[in-house]
């Protein structure tokens, strides 16, 4: 029964629905959707476009996952909190949300989150959240670009990074914190990073 309930249920779907030089990913099992990144702030209409564009009701958004919390990543997260979208953070994460109203600037049009309704998930508990919208999966703290950076990474290895930064190009961050960020990330086994800028790529070299 258990191996007939498995080939029966509906295969998991990535559909980029970015813009702007960043990506959104939409995450699909059926009719279940879940958002990582969640558009630029003042943009909100934009992010509409790219999902009608490629055939995604808003409606059927229910949730919804930010990397980290700057305005090309969750700046549309209230926008869409109001169209119906459960927001969902991570403790880690929840001090630096209110920080994204004192960056933003008047003509961003940024739409301040309201902080008393979102969905808190320990990421101790991802998994079992995770399974419960049809993802395999769980959640990894991978700081290094900011301390709020928290990667969603599935059990077949795709991993969504947001600006954890490529070993080849660190910068300014702390590169002993990346490289934590990195290889807890190989241990776990990502193999594909659906990152937050550019293309679909392997998981970068460690050594």
């Amino acid at each position: 029964m258990g191996r007939y309930r498995s080939a029966m249920a509906a295969p998991l779907t990535i559909v980029n629905v970015g813009y702007r030089s960043t990506n959104f990913w939409v995450l699909s099992v059926g009719r279940s959707r879940f958002l990582v990144d969640l558009g630029w702030w003042g943009m909100f209409g934009a992010l509409e476009k790219e999902l009608r564009r490629k055939d995604i009701p808003l409606a059927e958004i229910t949730y919804g996952f930010a990397t980290h919390f700057h305005g090309d990543h969750a700046g549309a997260a209230q926008d869409l909190k109001n169209a119906g979208m459960a927001l969902v953070v991570t403790p880690e994460q929840v001090p630096h949300i209110a920080g994204m109203q004192r960056w933003a600037k008047p003509d961003d049009h940024y739409t301040p989150i309201a902080l008393d309704d979102n969905r808190i998930v320990p990421i101790a508990e991802s998994r079992a959240f995770l399974a419960e919208r049809g993802l395999h999966g769980q959640f990894v703290h991978t700081p290094g670009h900011s301390d709020d950076s928290v990667s969603l990474l599935l059990d077949s290895g795709e991993v969504f990074t947001g600006d954890l930064t490529d070993p080849r190009f660190i910068g300014p961050e702390n590169r002993d914190v990346v490289m934590a960020s990195w290889r807890r990330l190989g241990e776990l086994g990502a193999r594909t990073v659906h990152a937050g800028h550019g293309p679909i790529r392997p998981m970068p070299p460690l050594d």
